[in-house]
């Protein structure tokens, strides 16, 4: 029975170490995806900081991505920029890999 609720305890414990680390990769990619779009928005250094924690933030909104794209979109949009909602898909994508990447350099 020892056996049994040791890999219980280890599953358990890598479950939450995976989410764990699921959570960190989304948050980064967020605070990169914030960044690349404050340089397309030319923003100032201290405002790309605070506009890249305010996409962080979006994501809280609702499951899944969707609160981020639709923040991005609409204020590149504002902005004057010509970008589609595929261009920031892109993005999310290549900002999560590099994302990942951090984390397990900084492993």
């Amino acid at each position: 029975m020892t056996d049994f609720n040791d890999r219980e305890r280890a599953e358990e414990a890598k479950f939450a170490r995976d989410e764990d680390m699921h959570f960190r990769v989304q948050a980064r990619r967020n605070r990169l995806l914030g960044q690349w779009a404050a340089e397309r928005m030319g923003l100032s250094a201290v405002e790309a900081e605070a506009y890249a924690k305010a996409v962080v933030q979006a994501d809280f909104e609702e499951a899944g991505d969707e609160d981020v794209v639709r923040k991005l979109l609409g204020d590149l949009v504002s902005a004057g920029l010509d970008v589609s909602e595929a261009d920031i898909r892109a993005a999310l994508d290549a900002k999560s890999v590099e994302a990942r990447r951090q984390l397990m350099g900084e492993a």
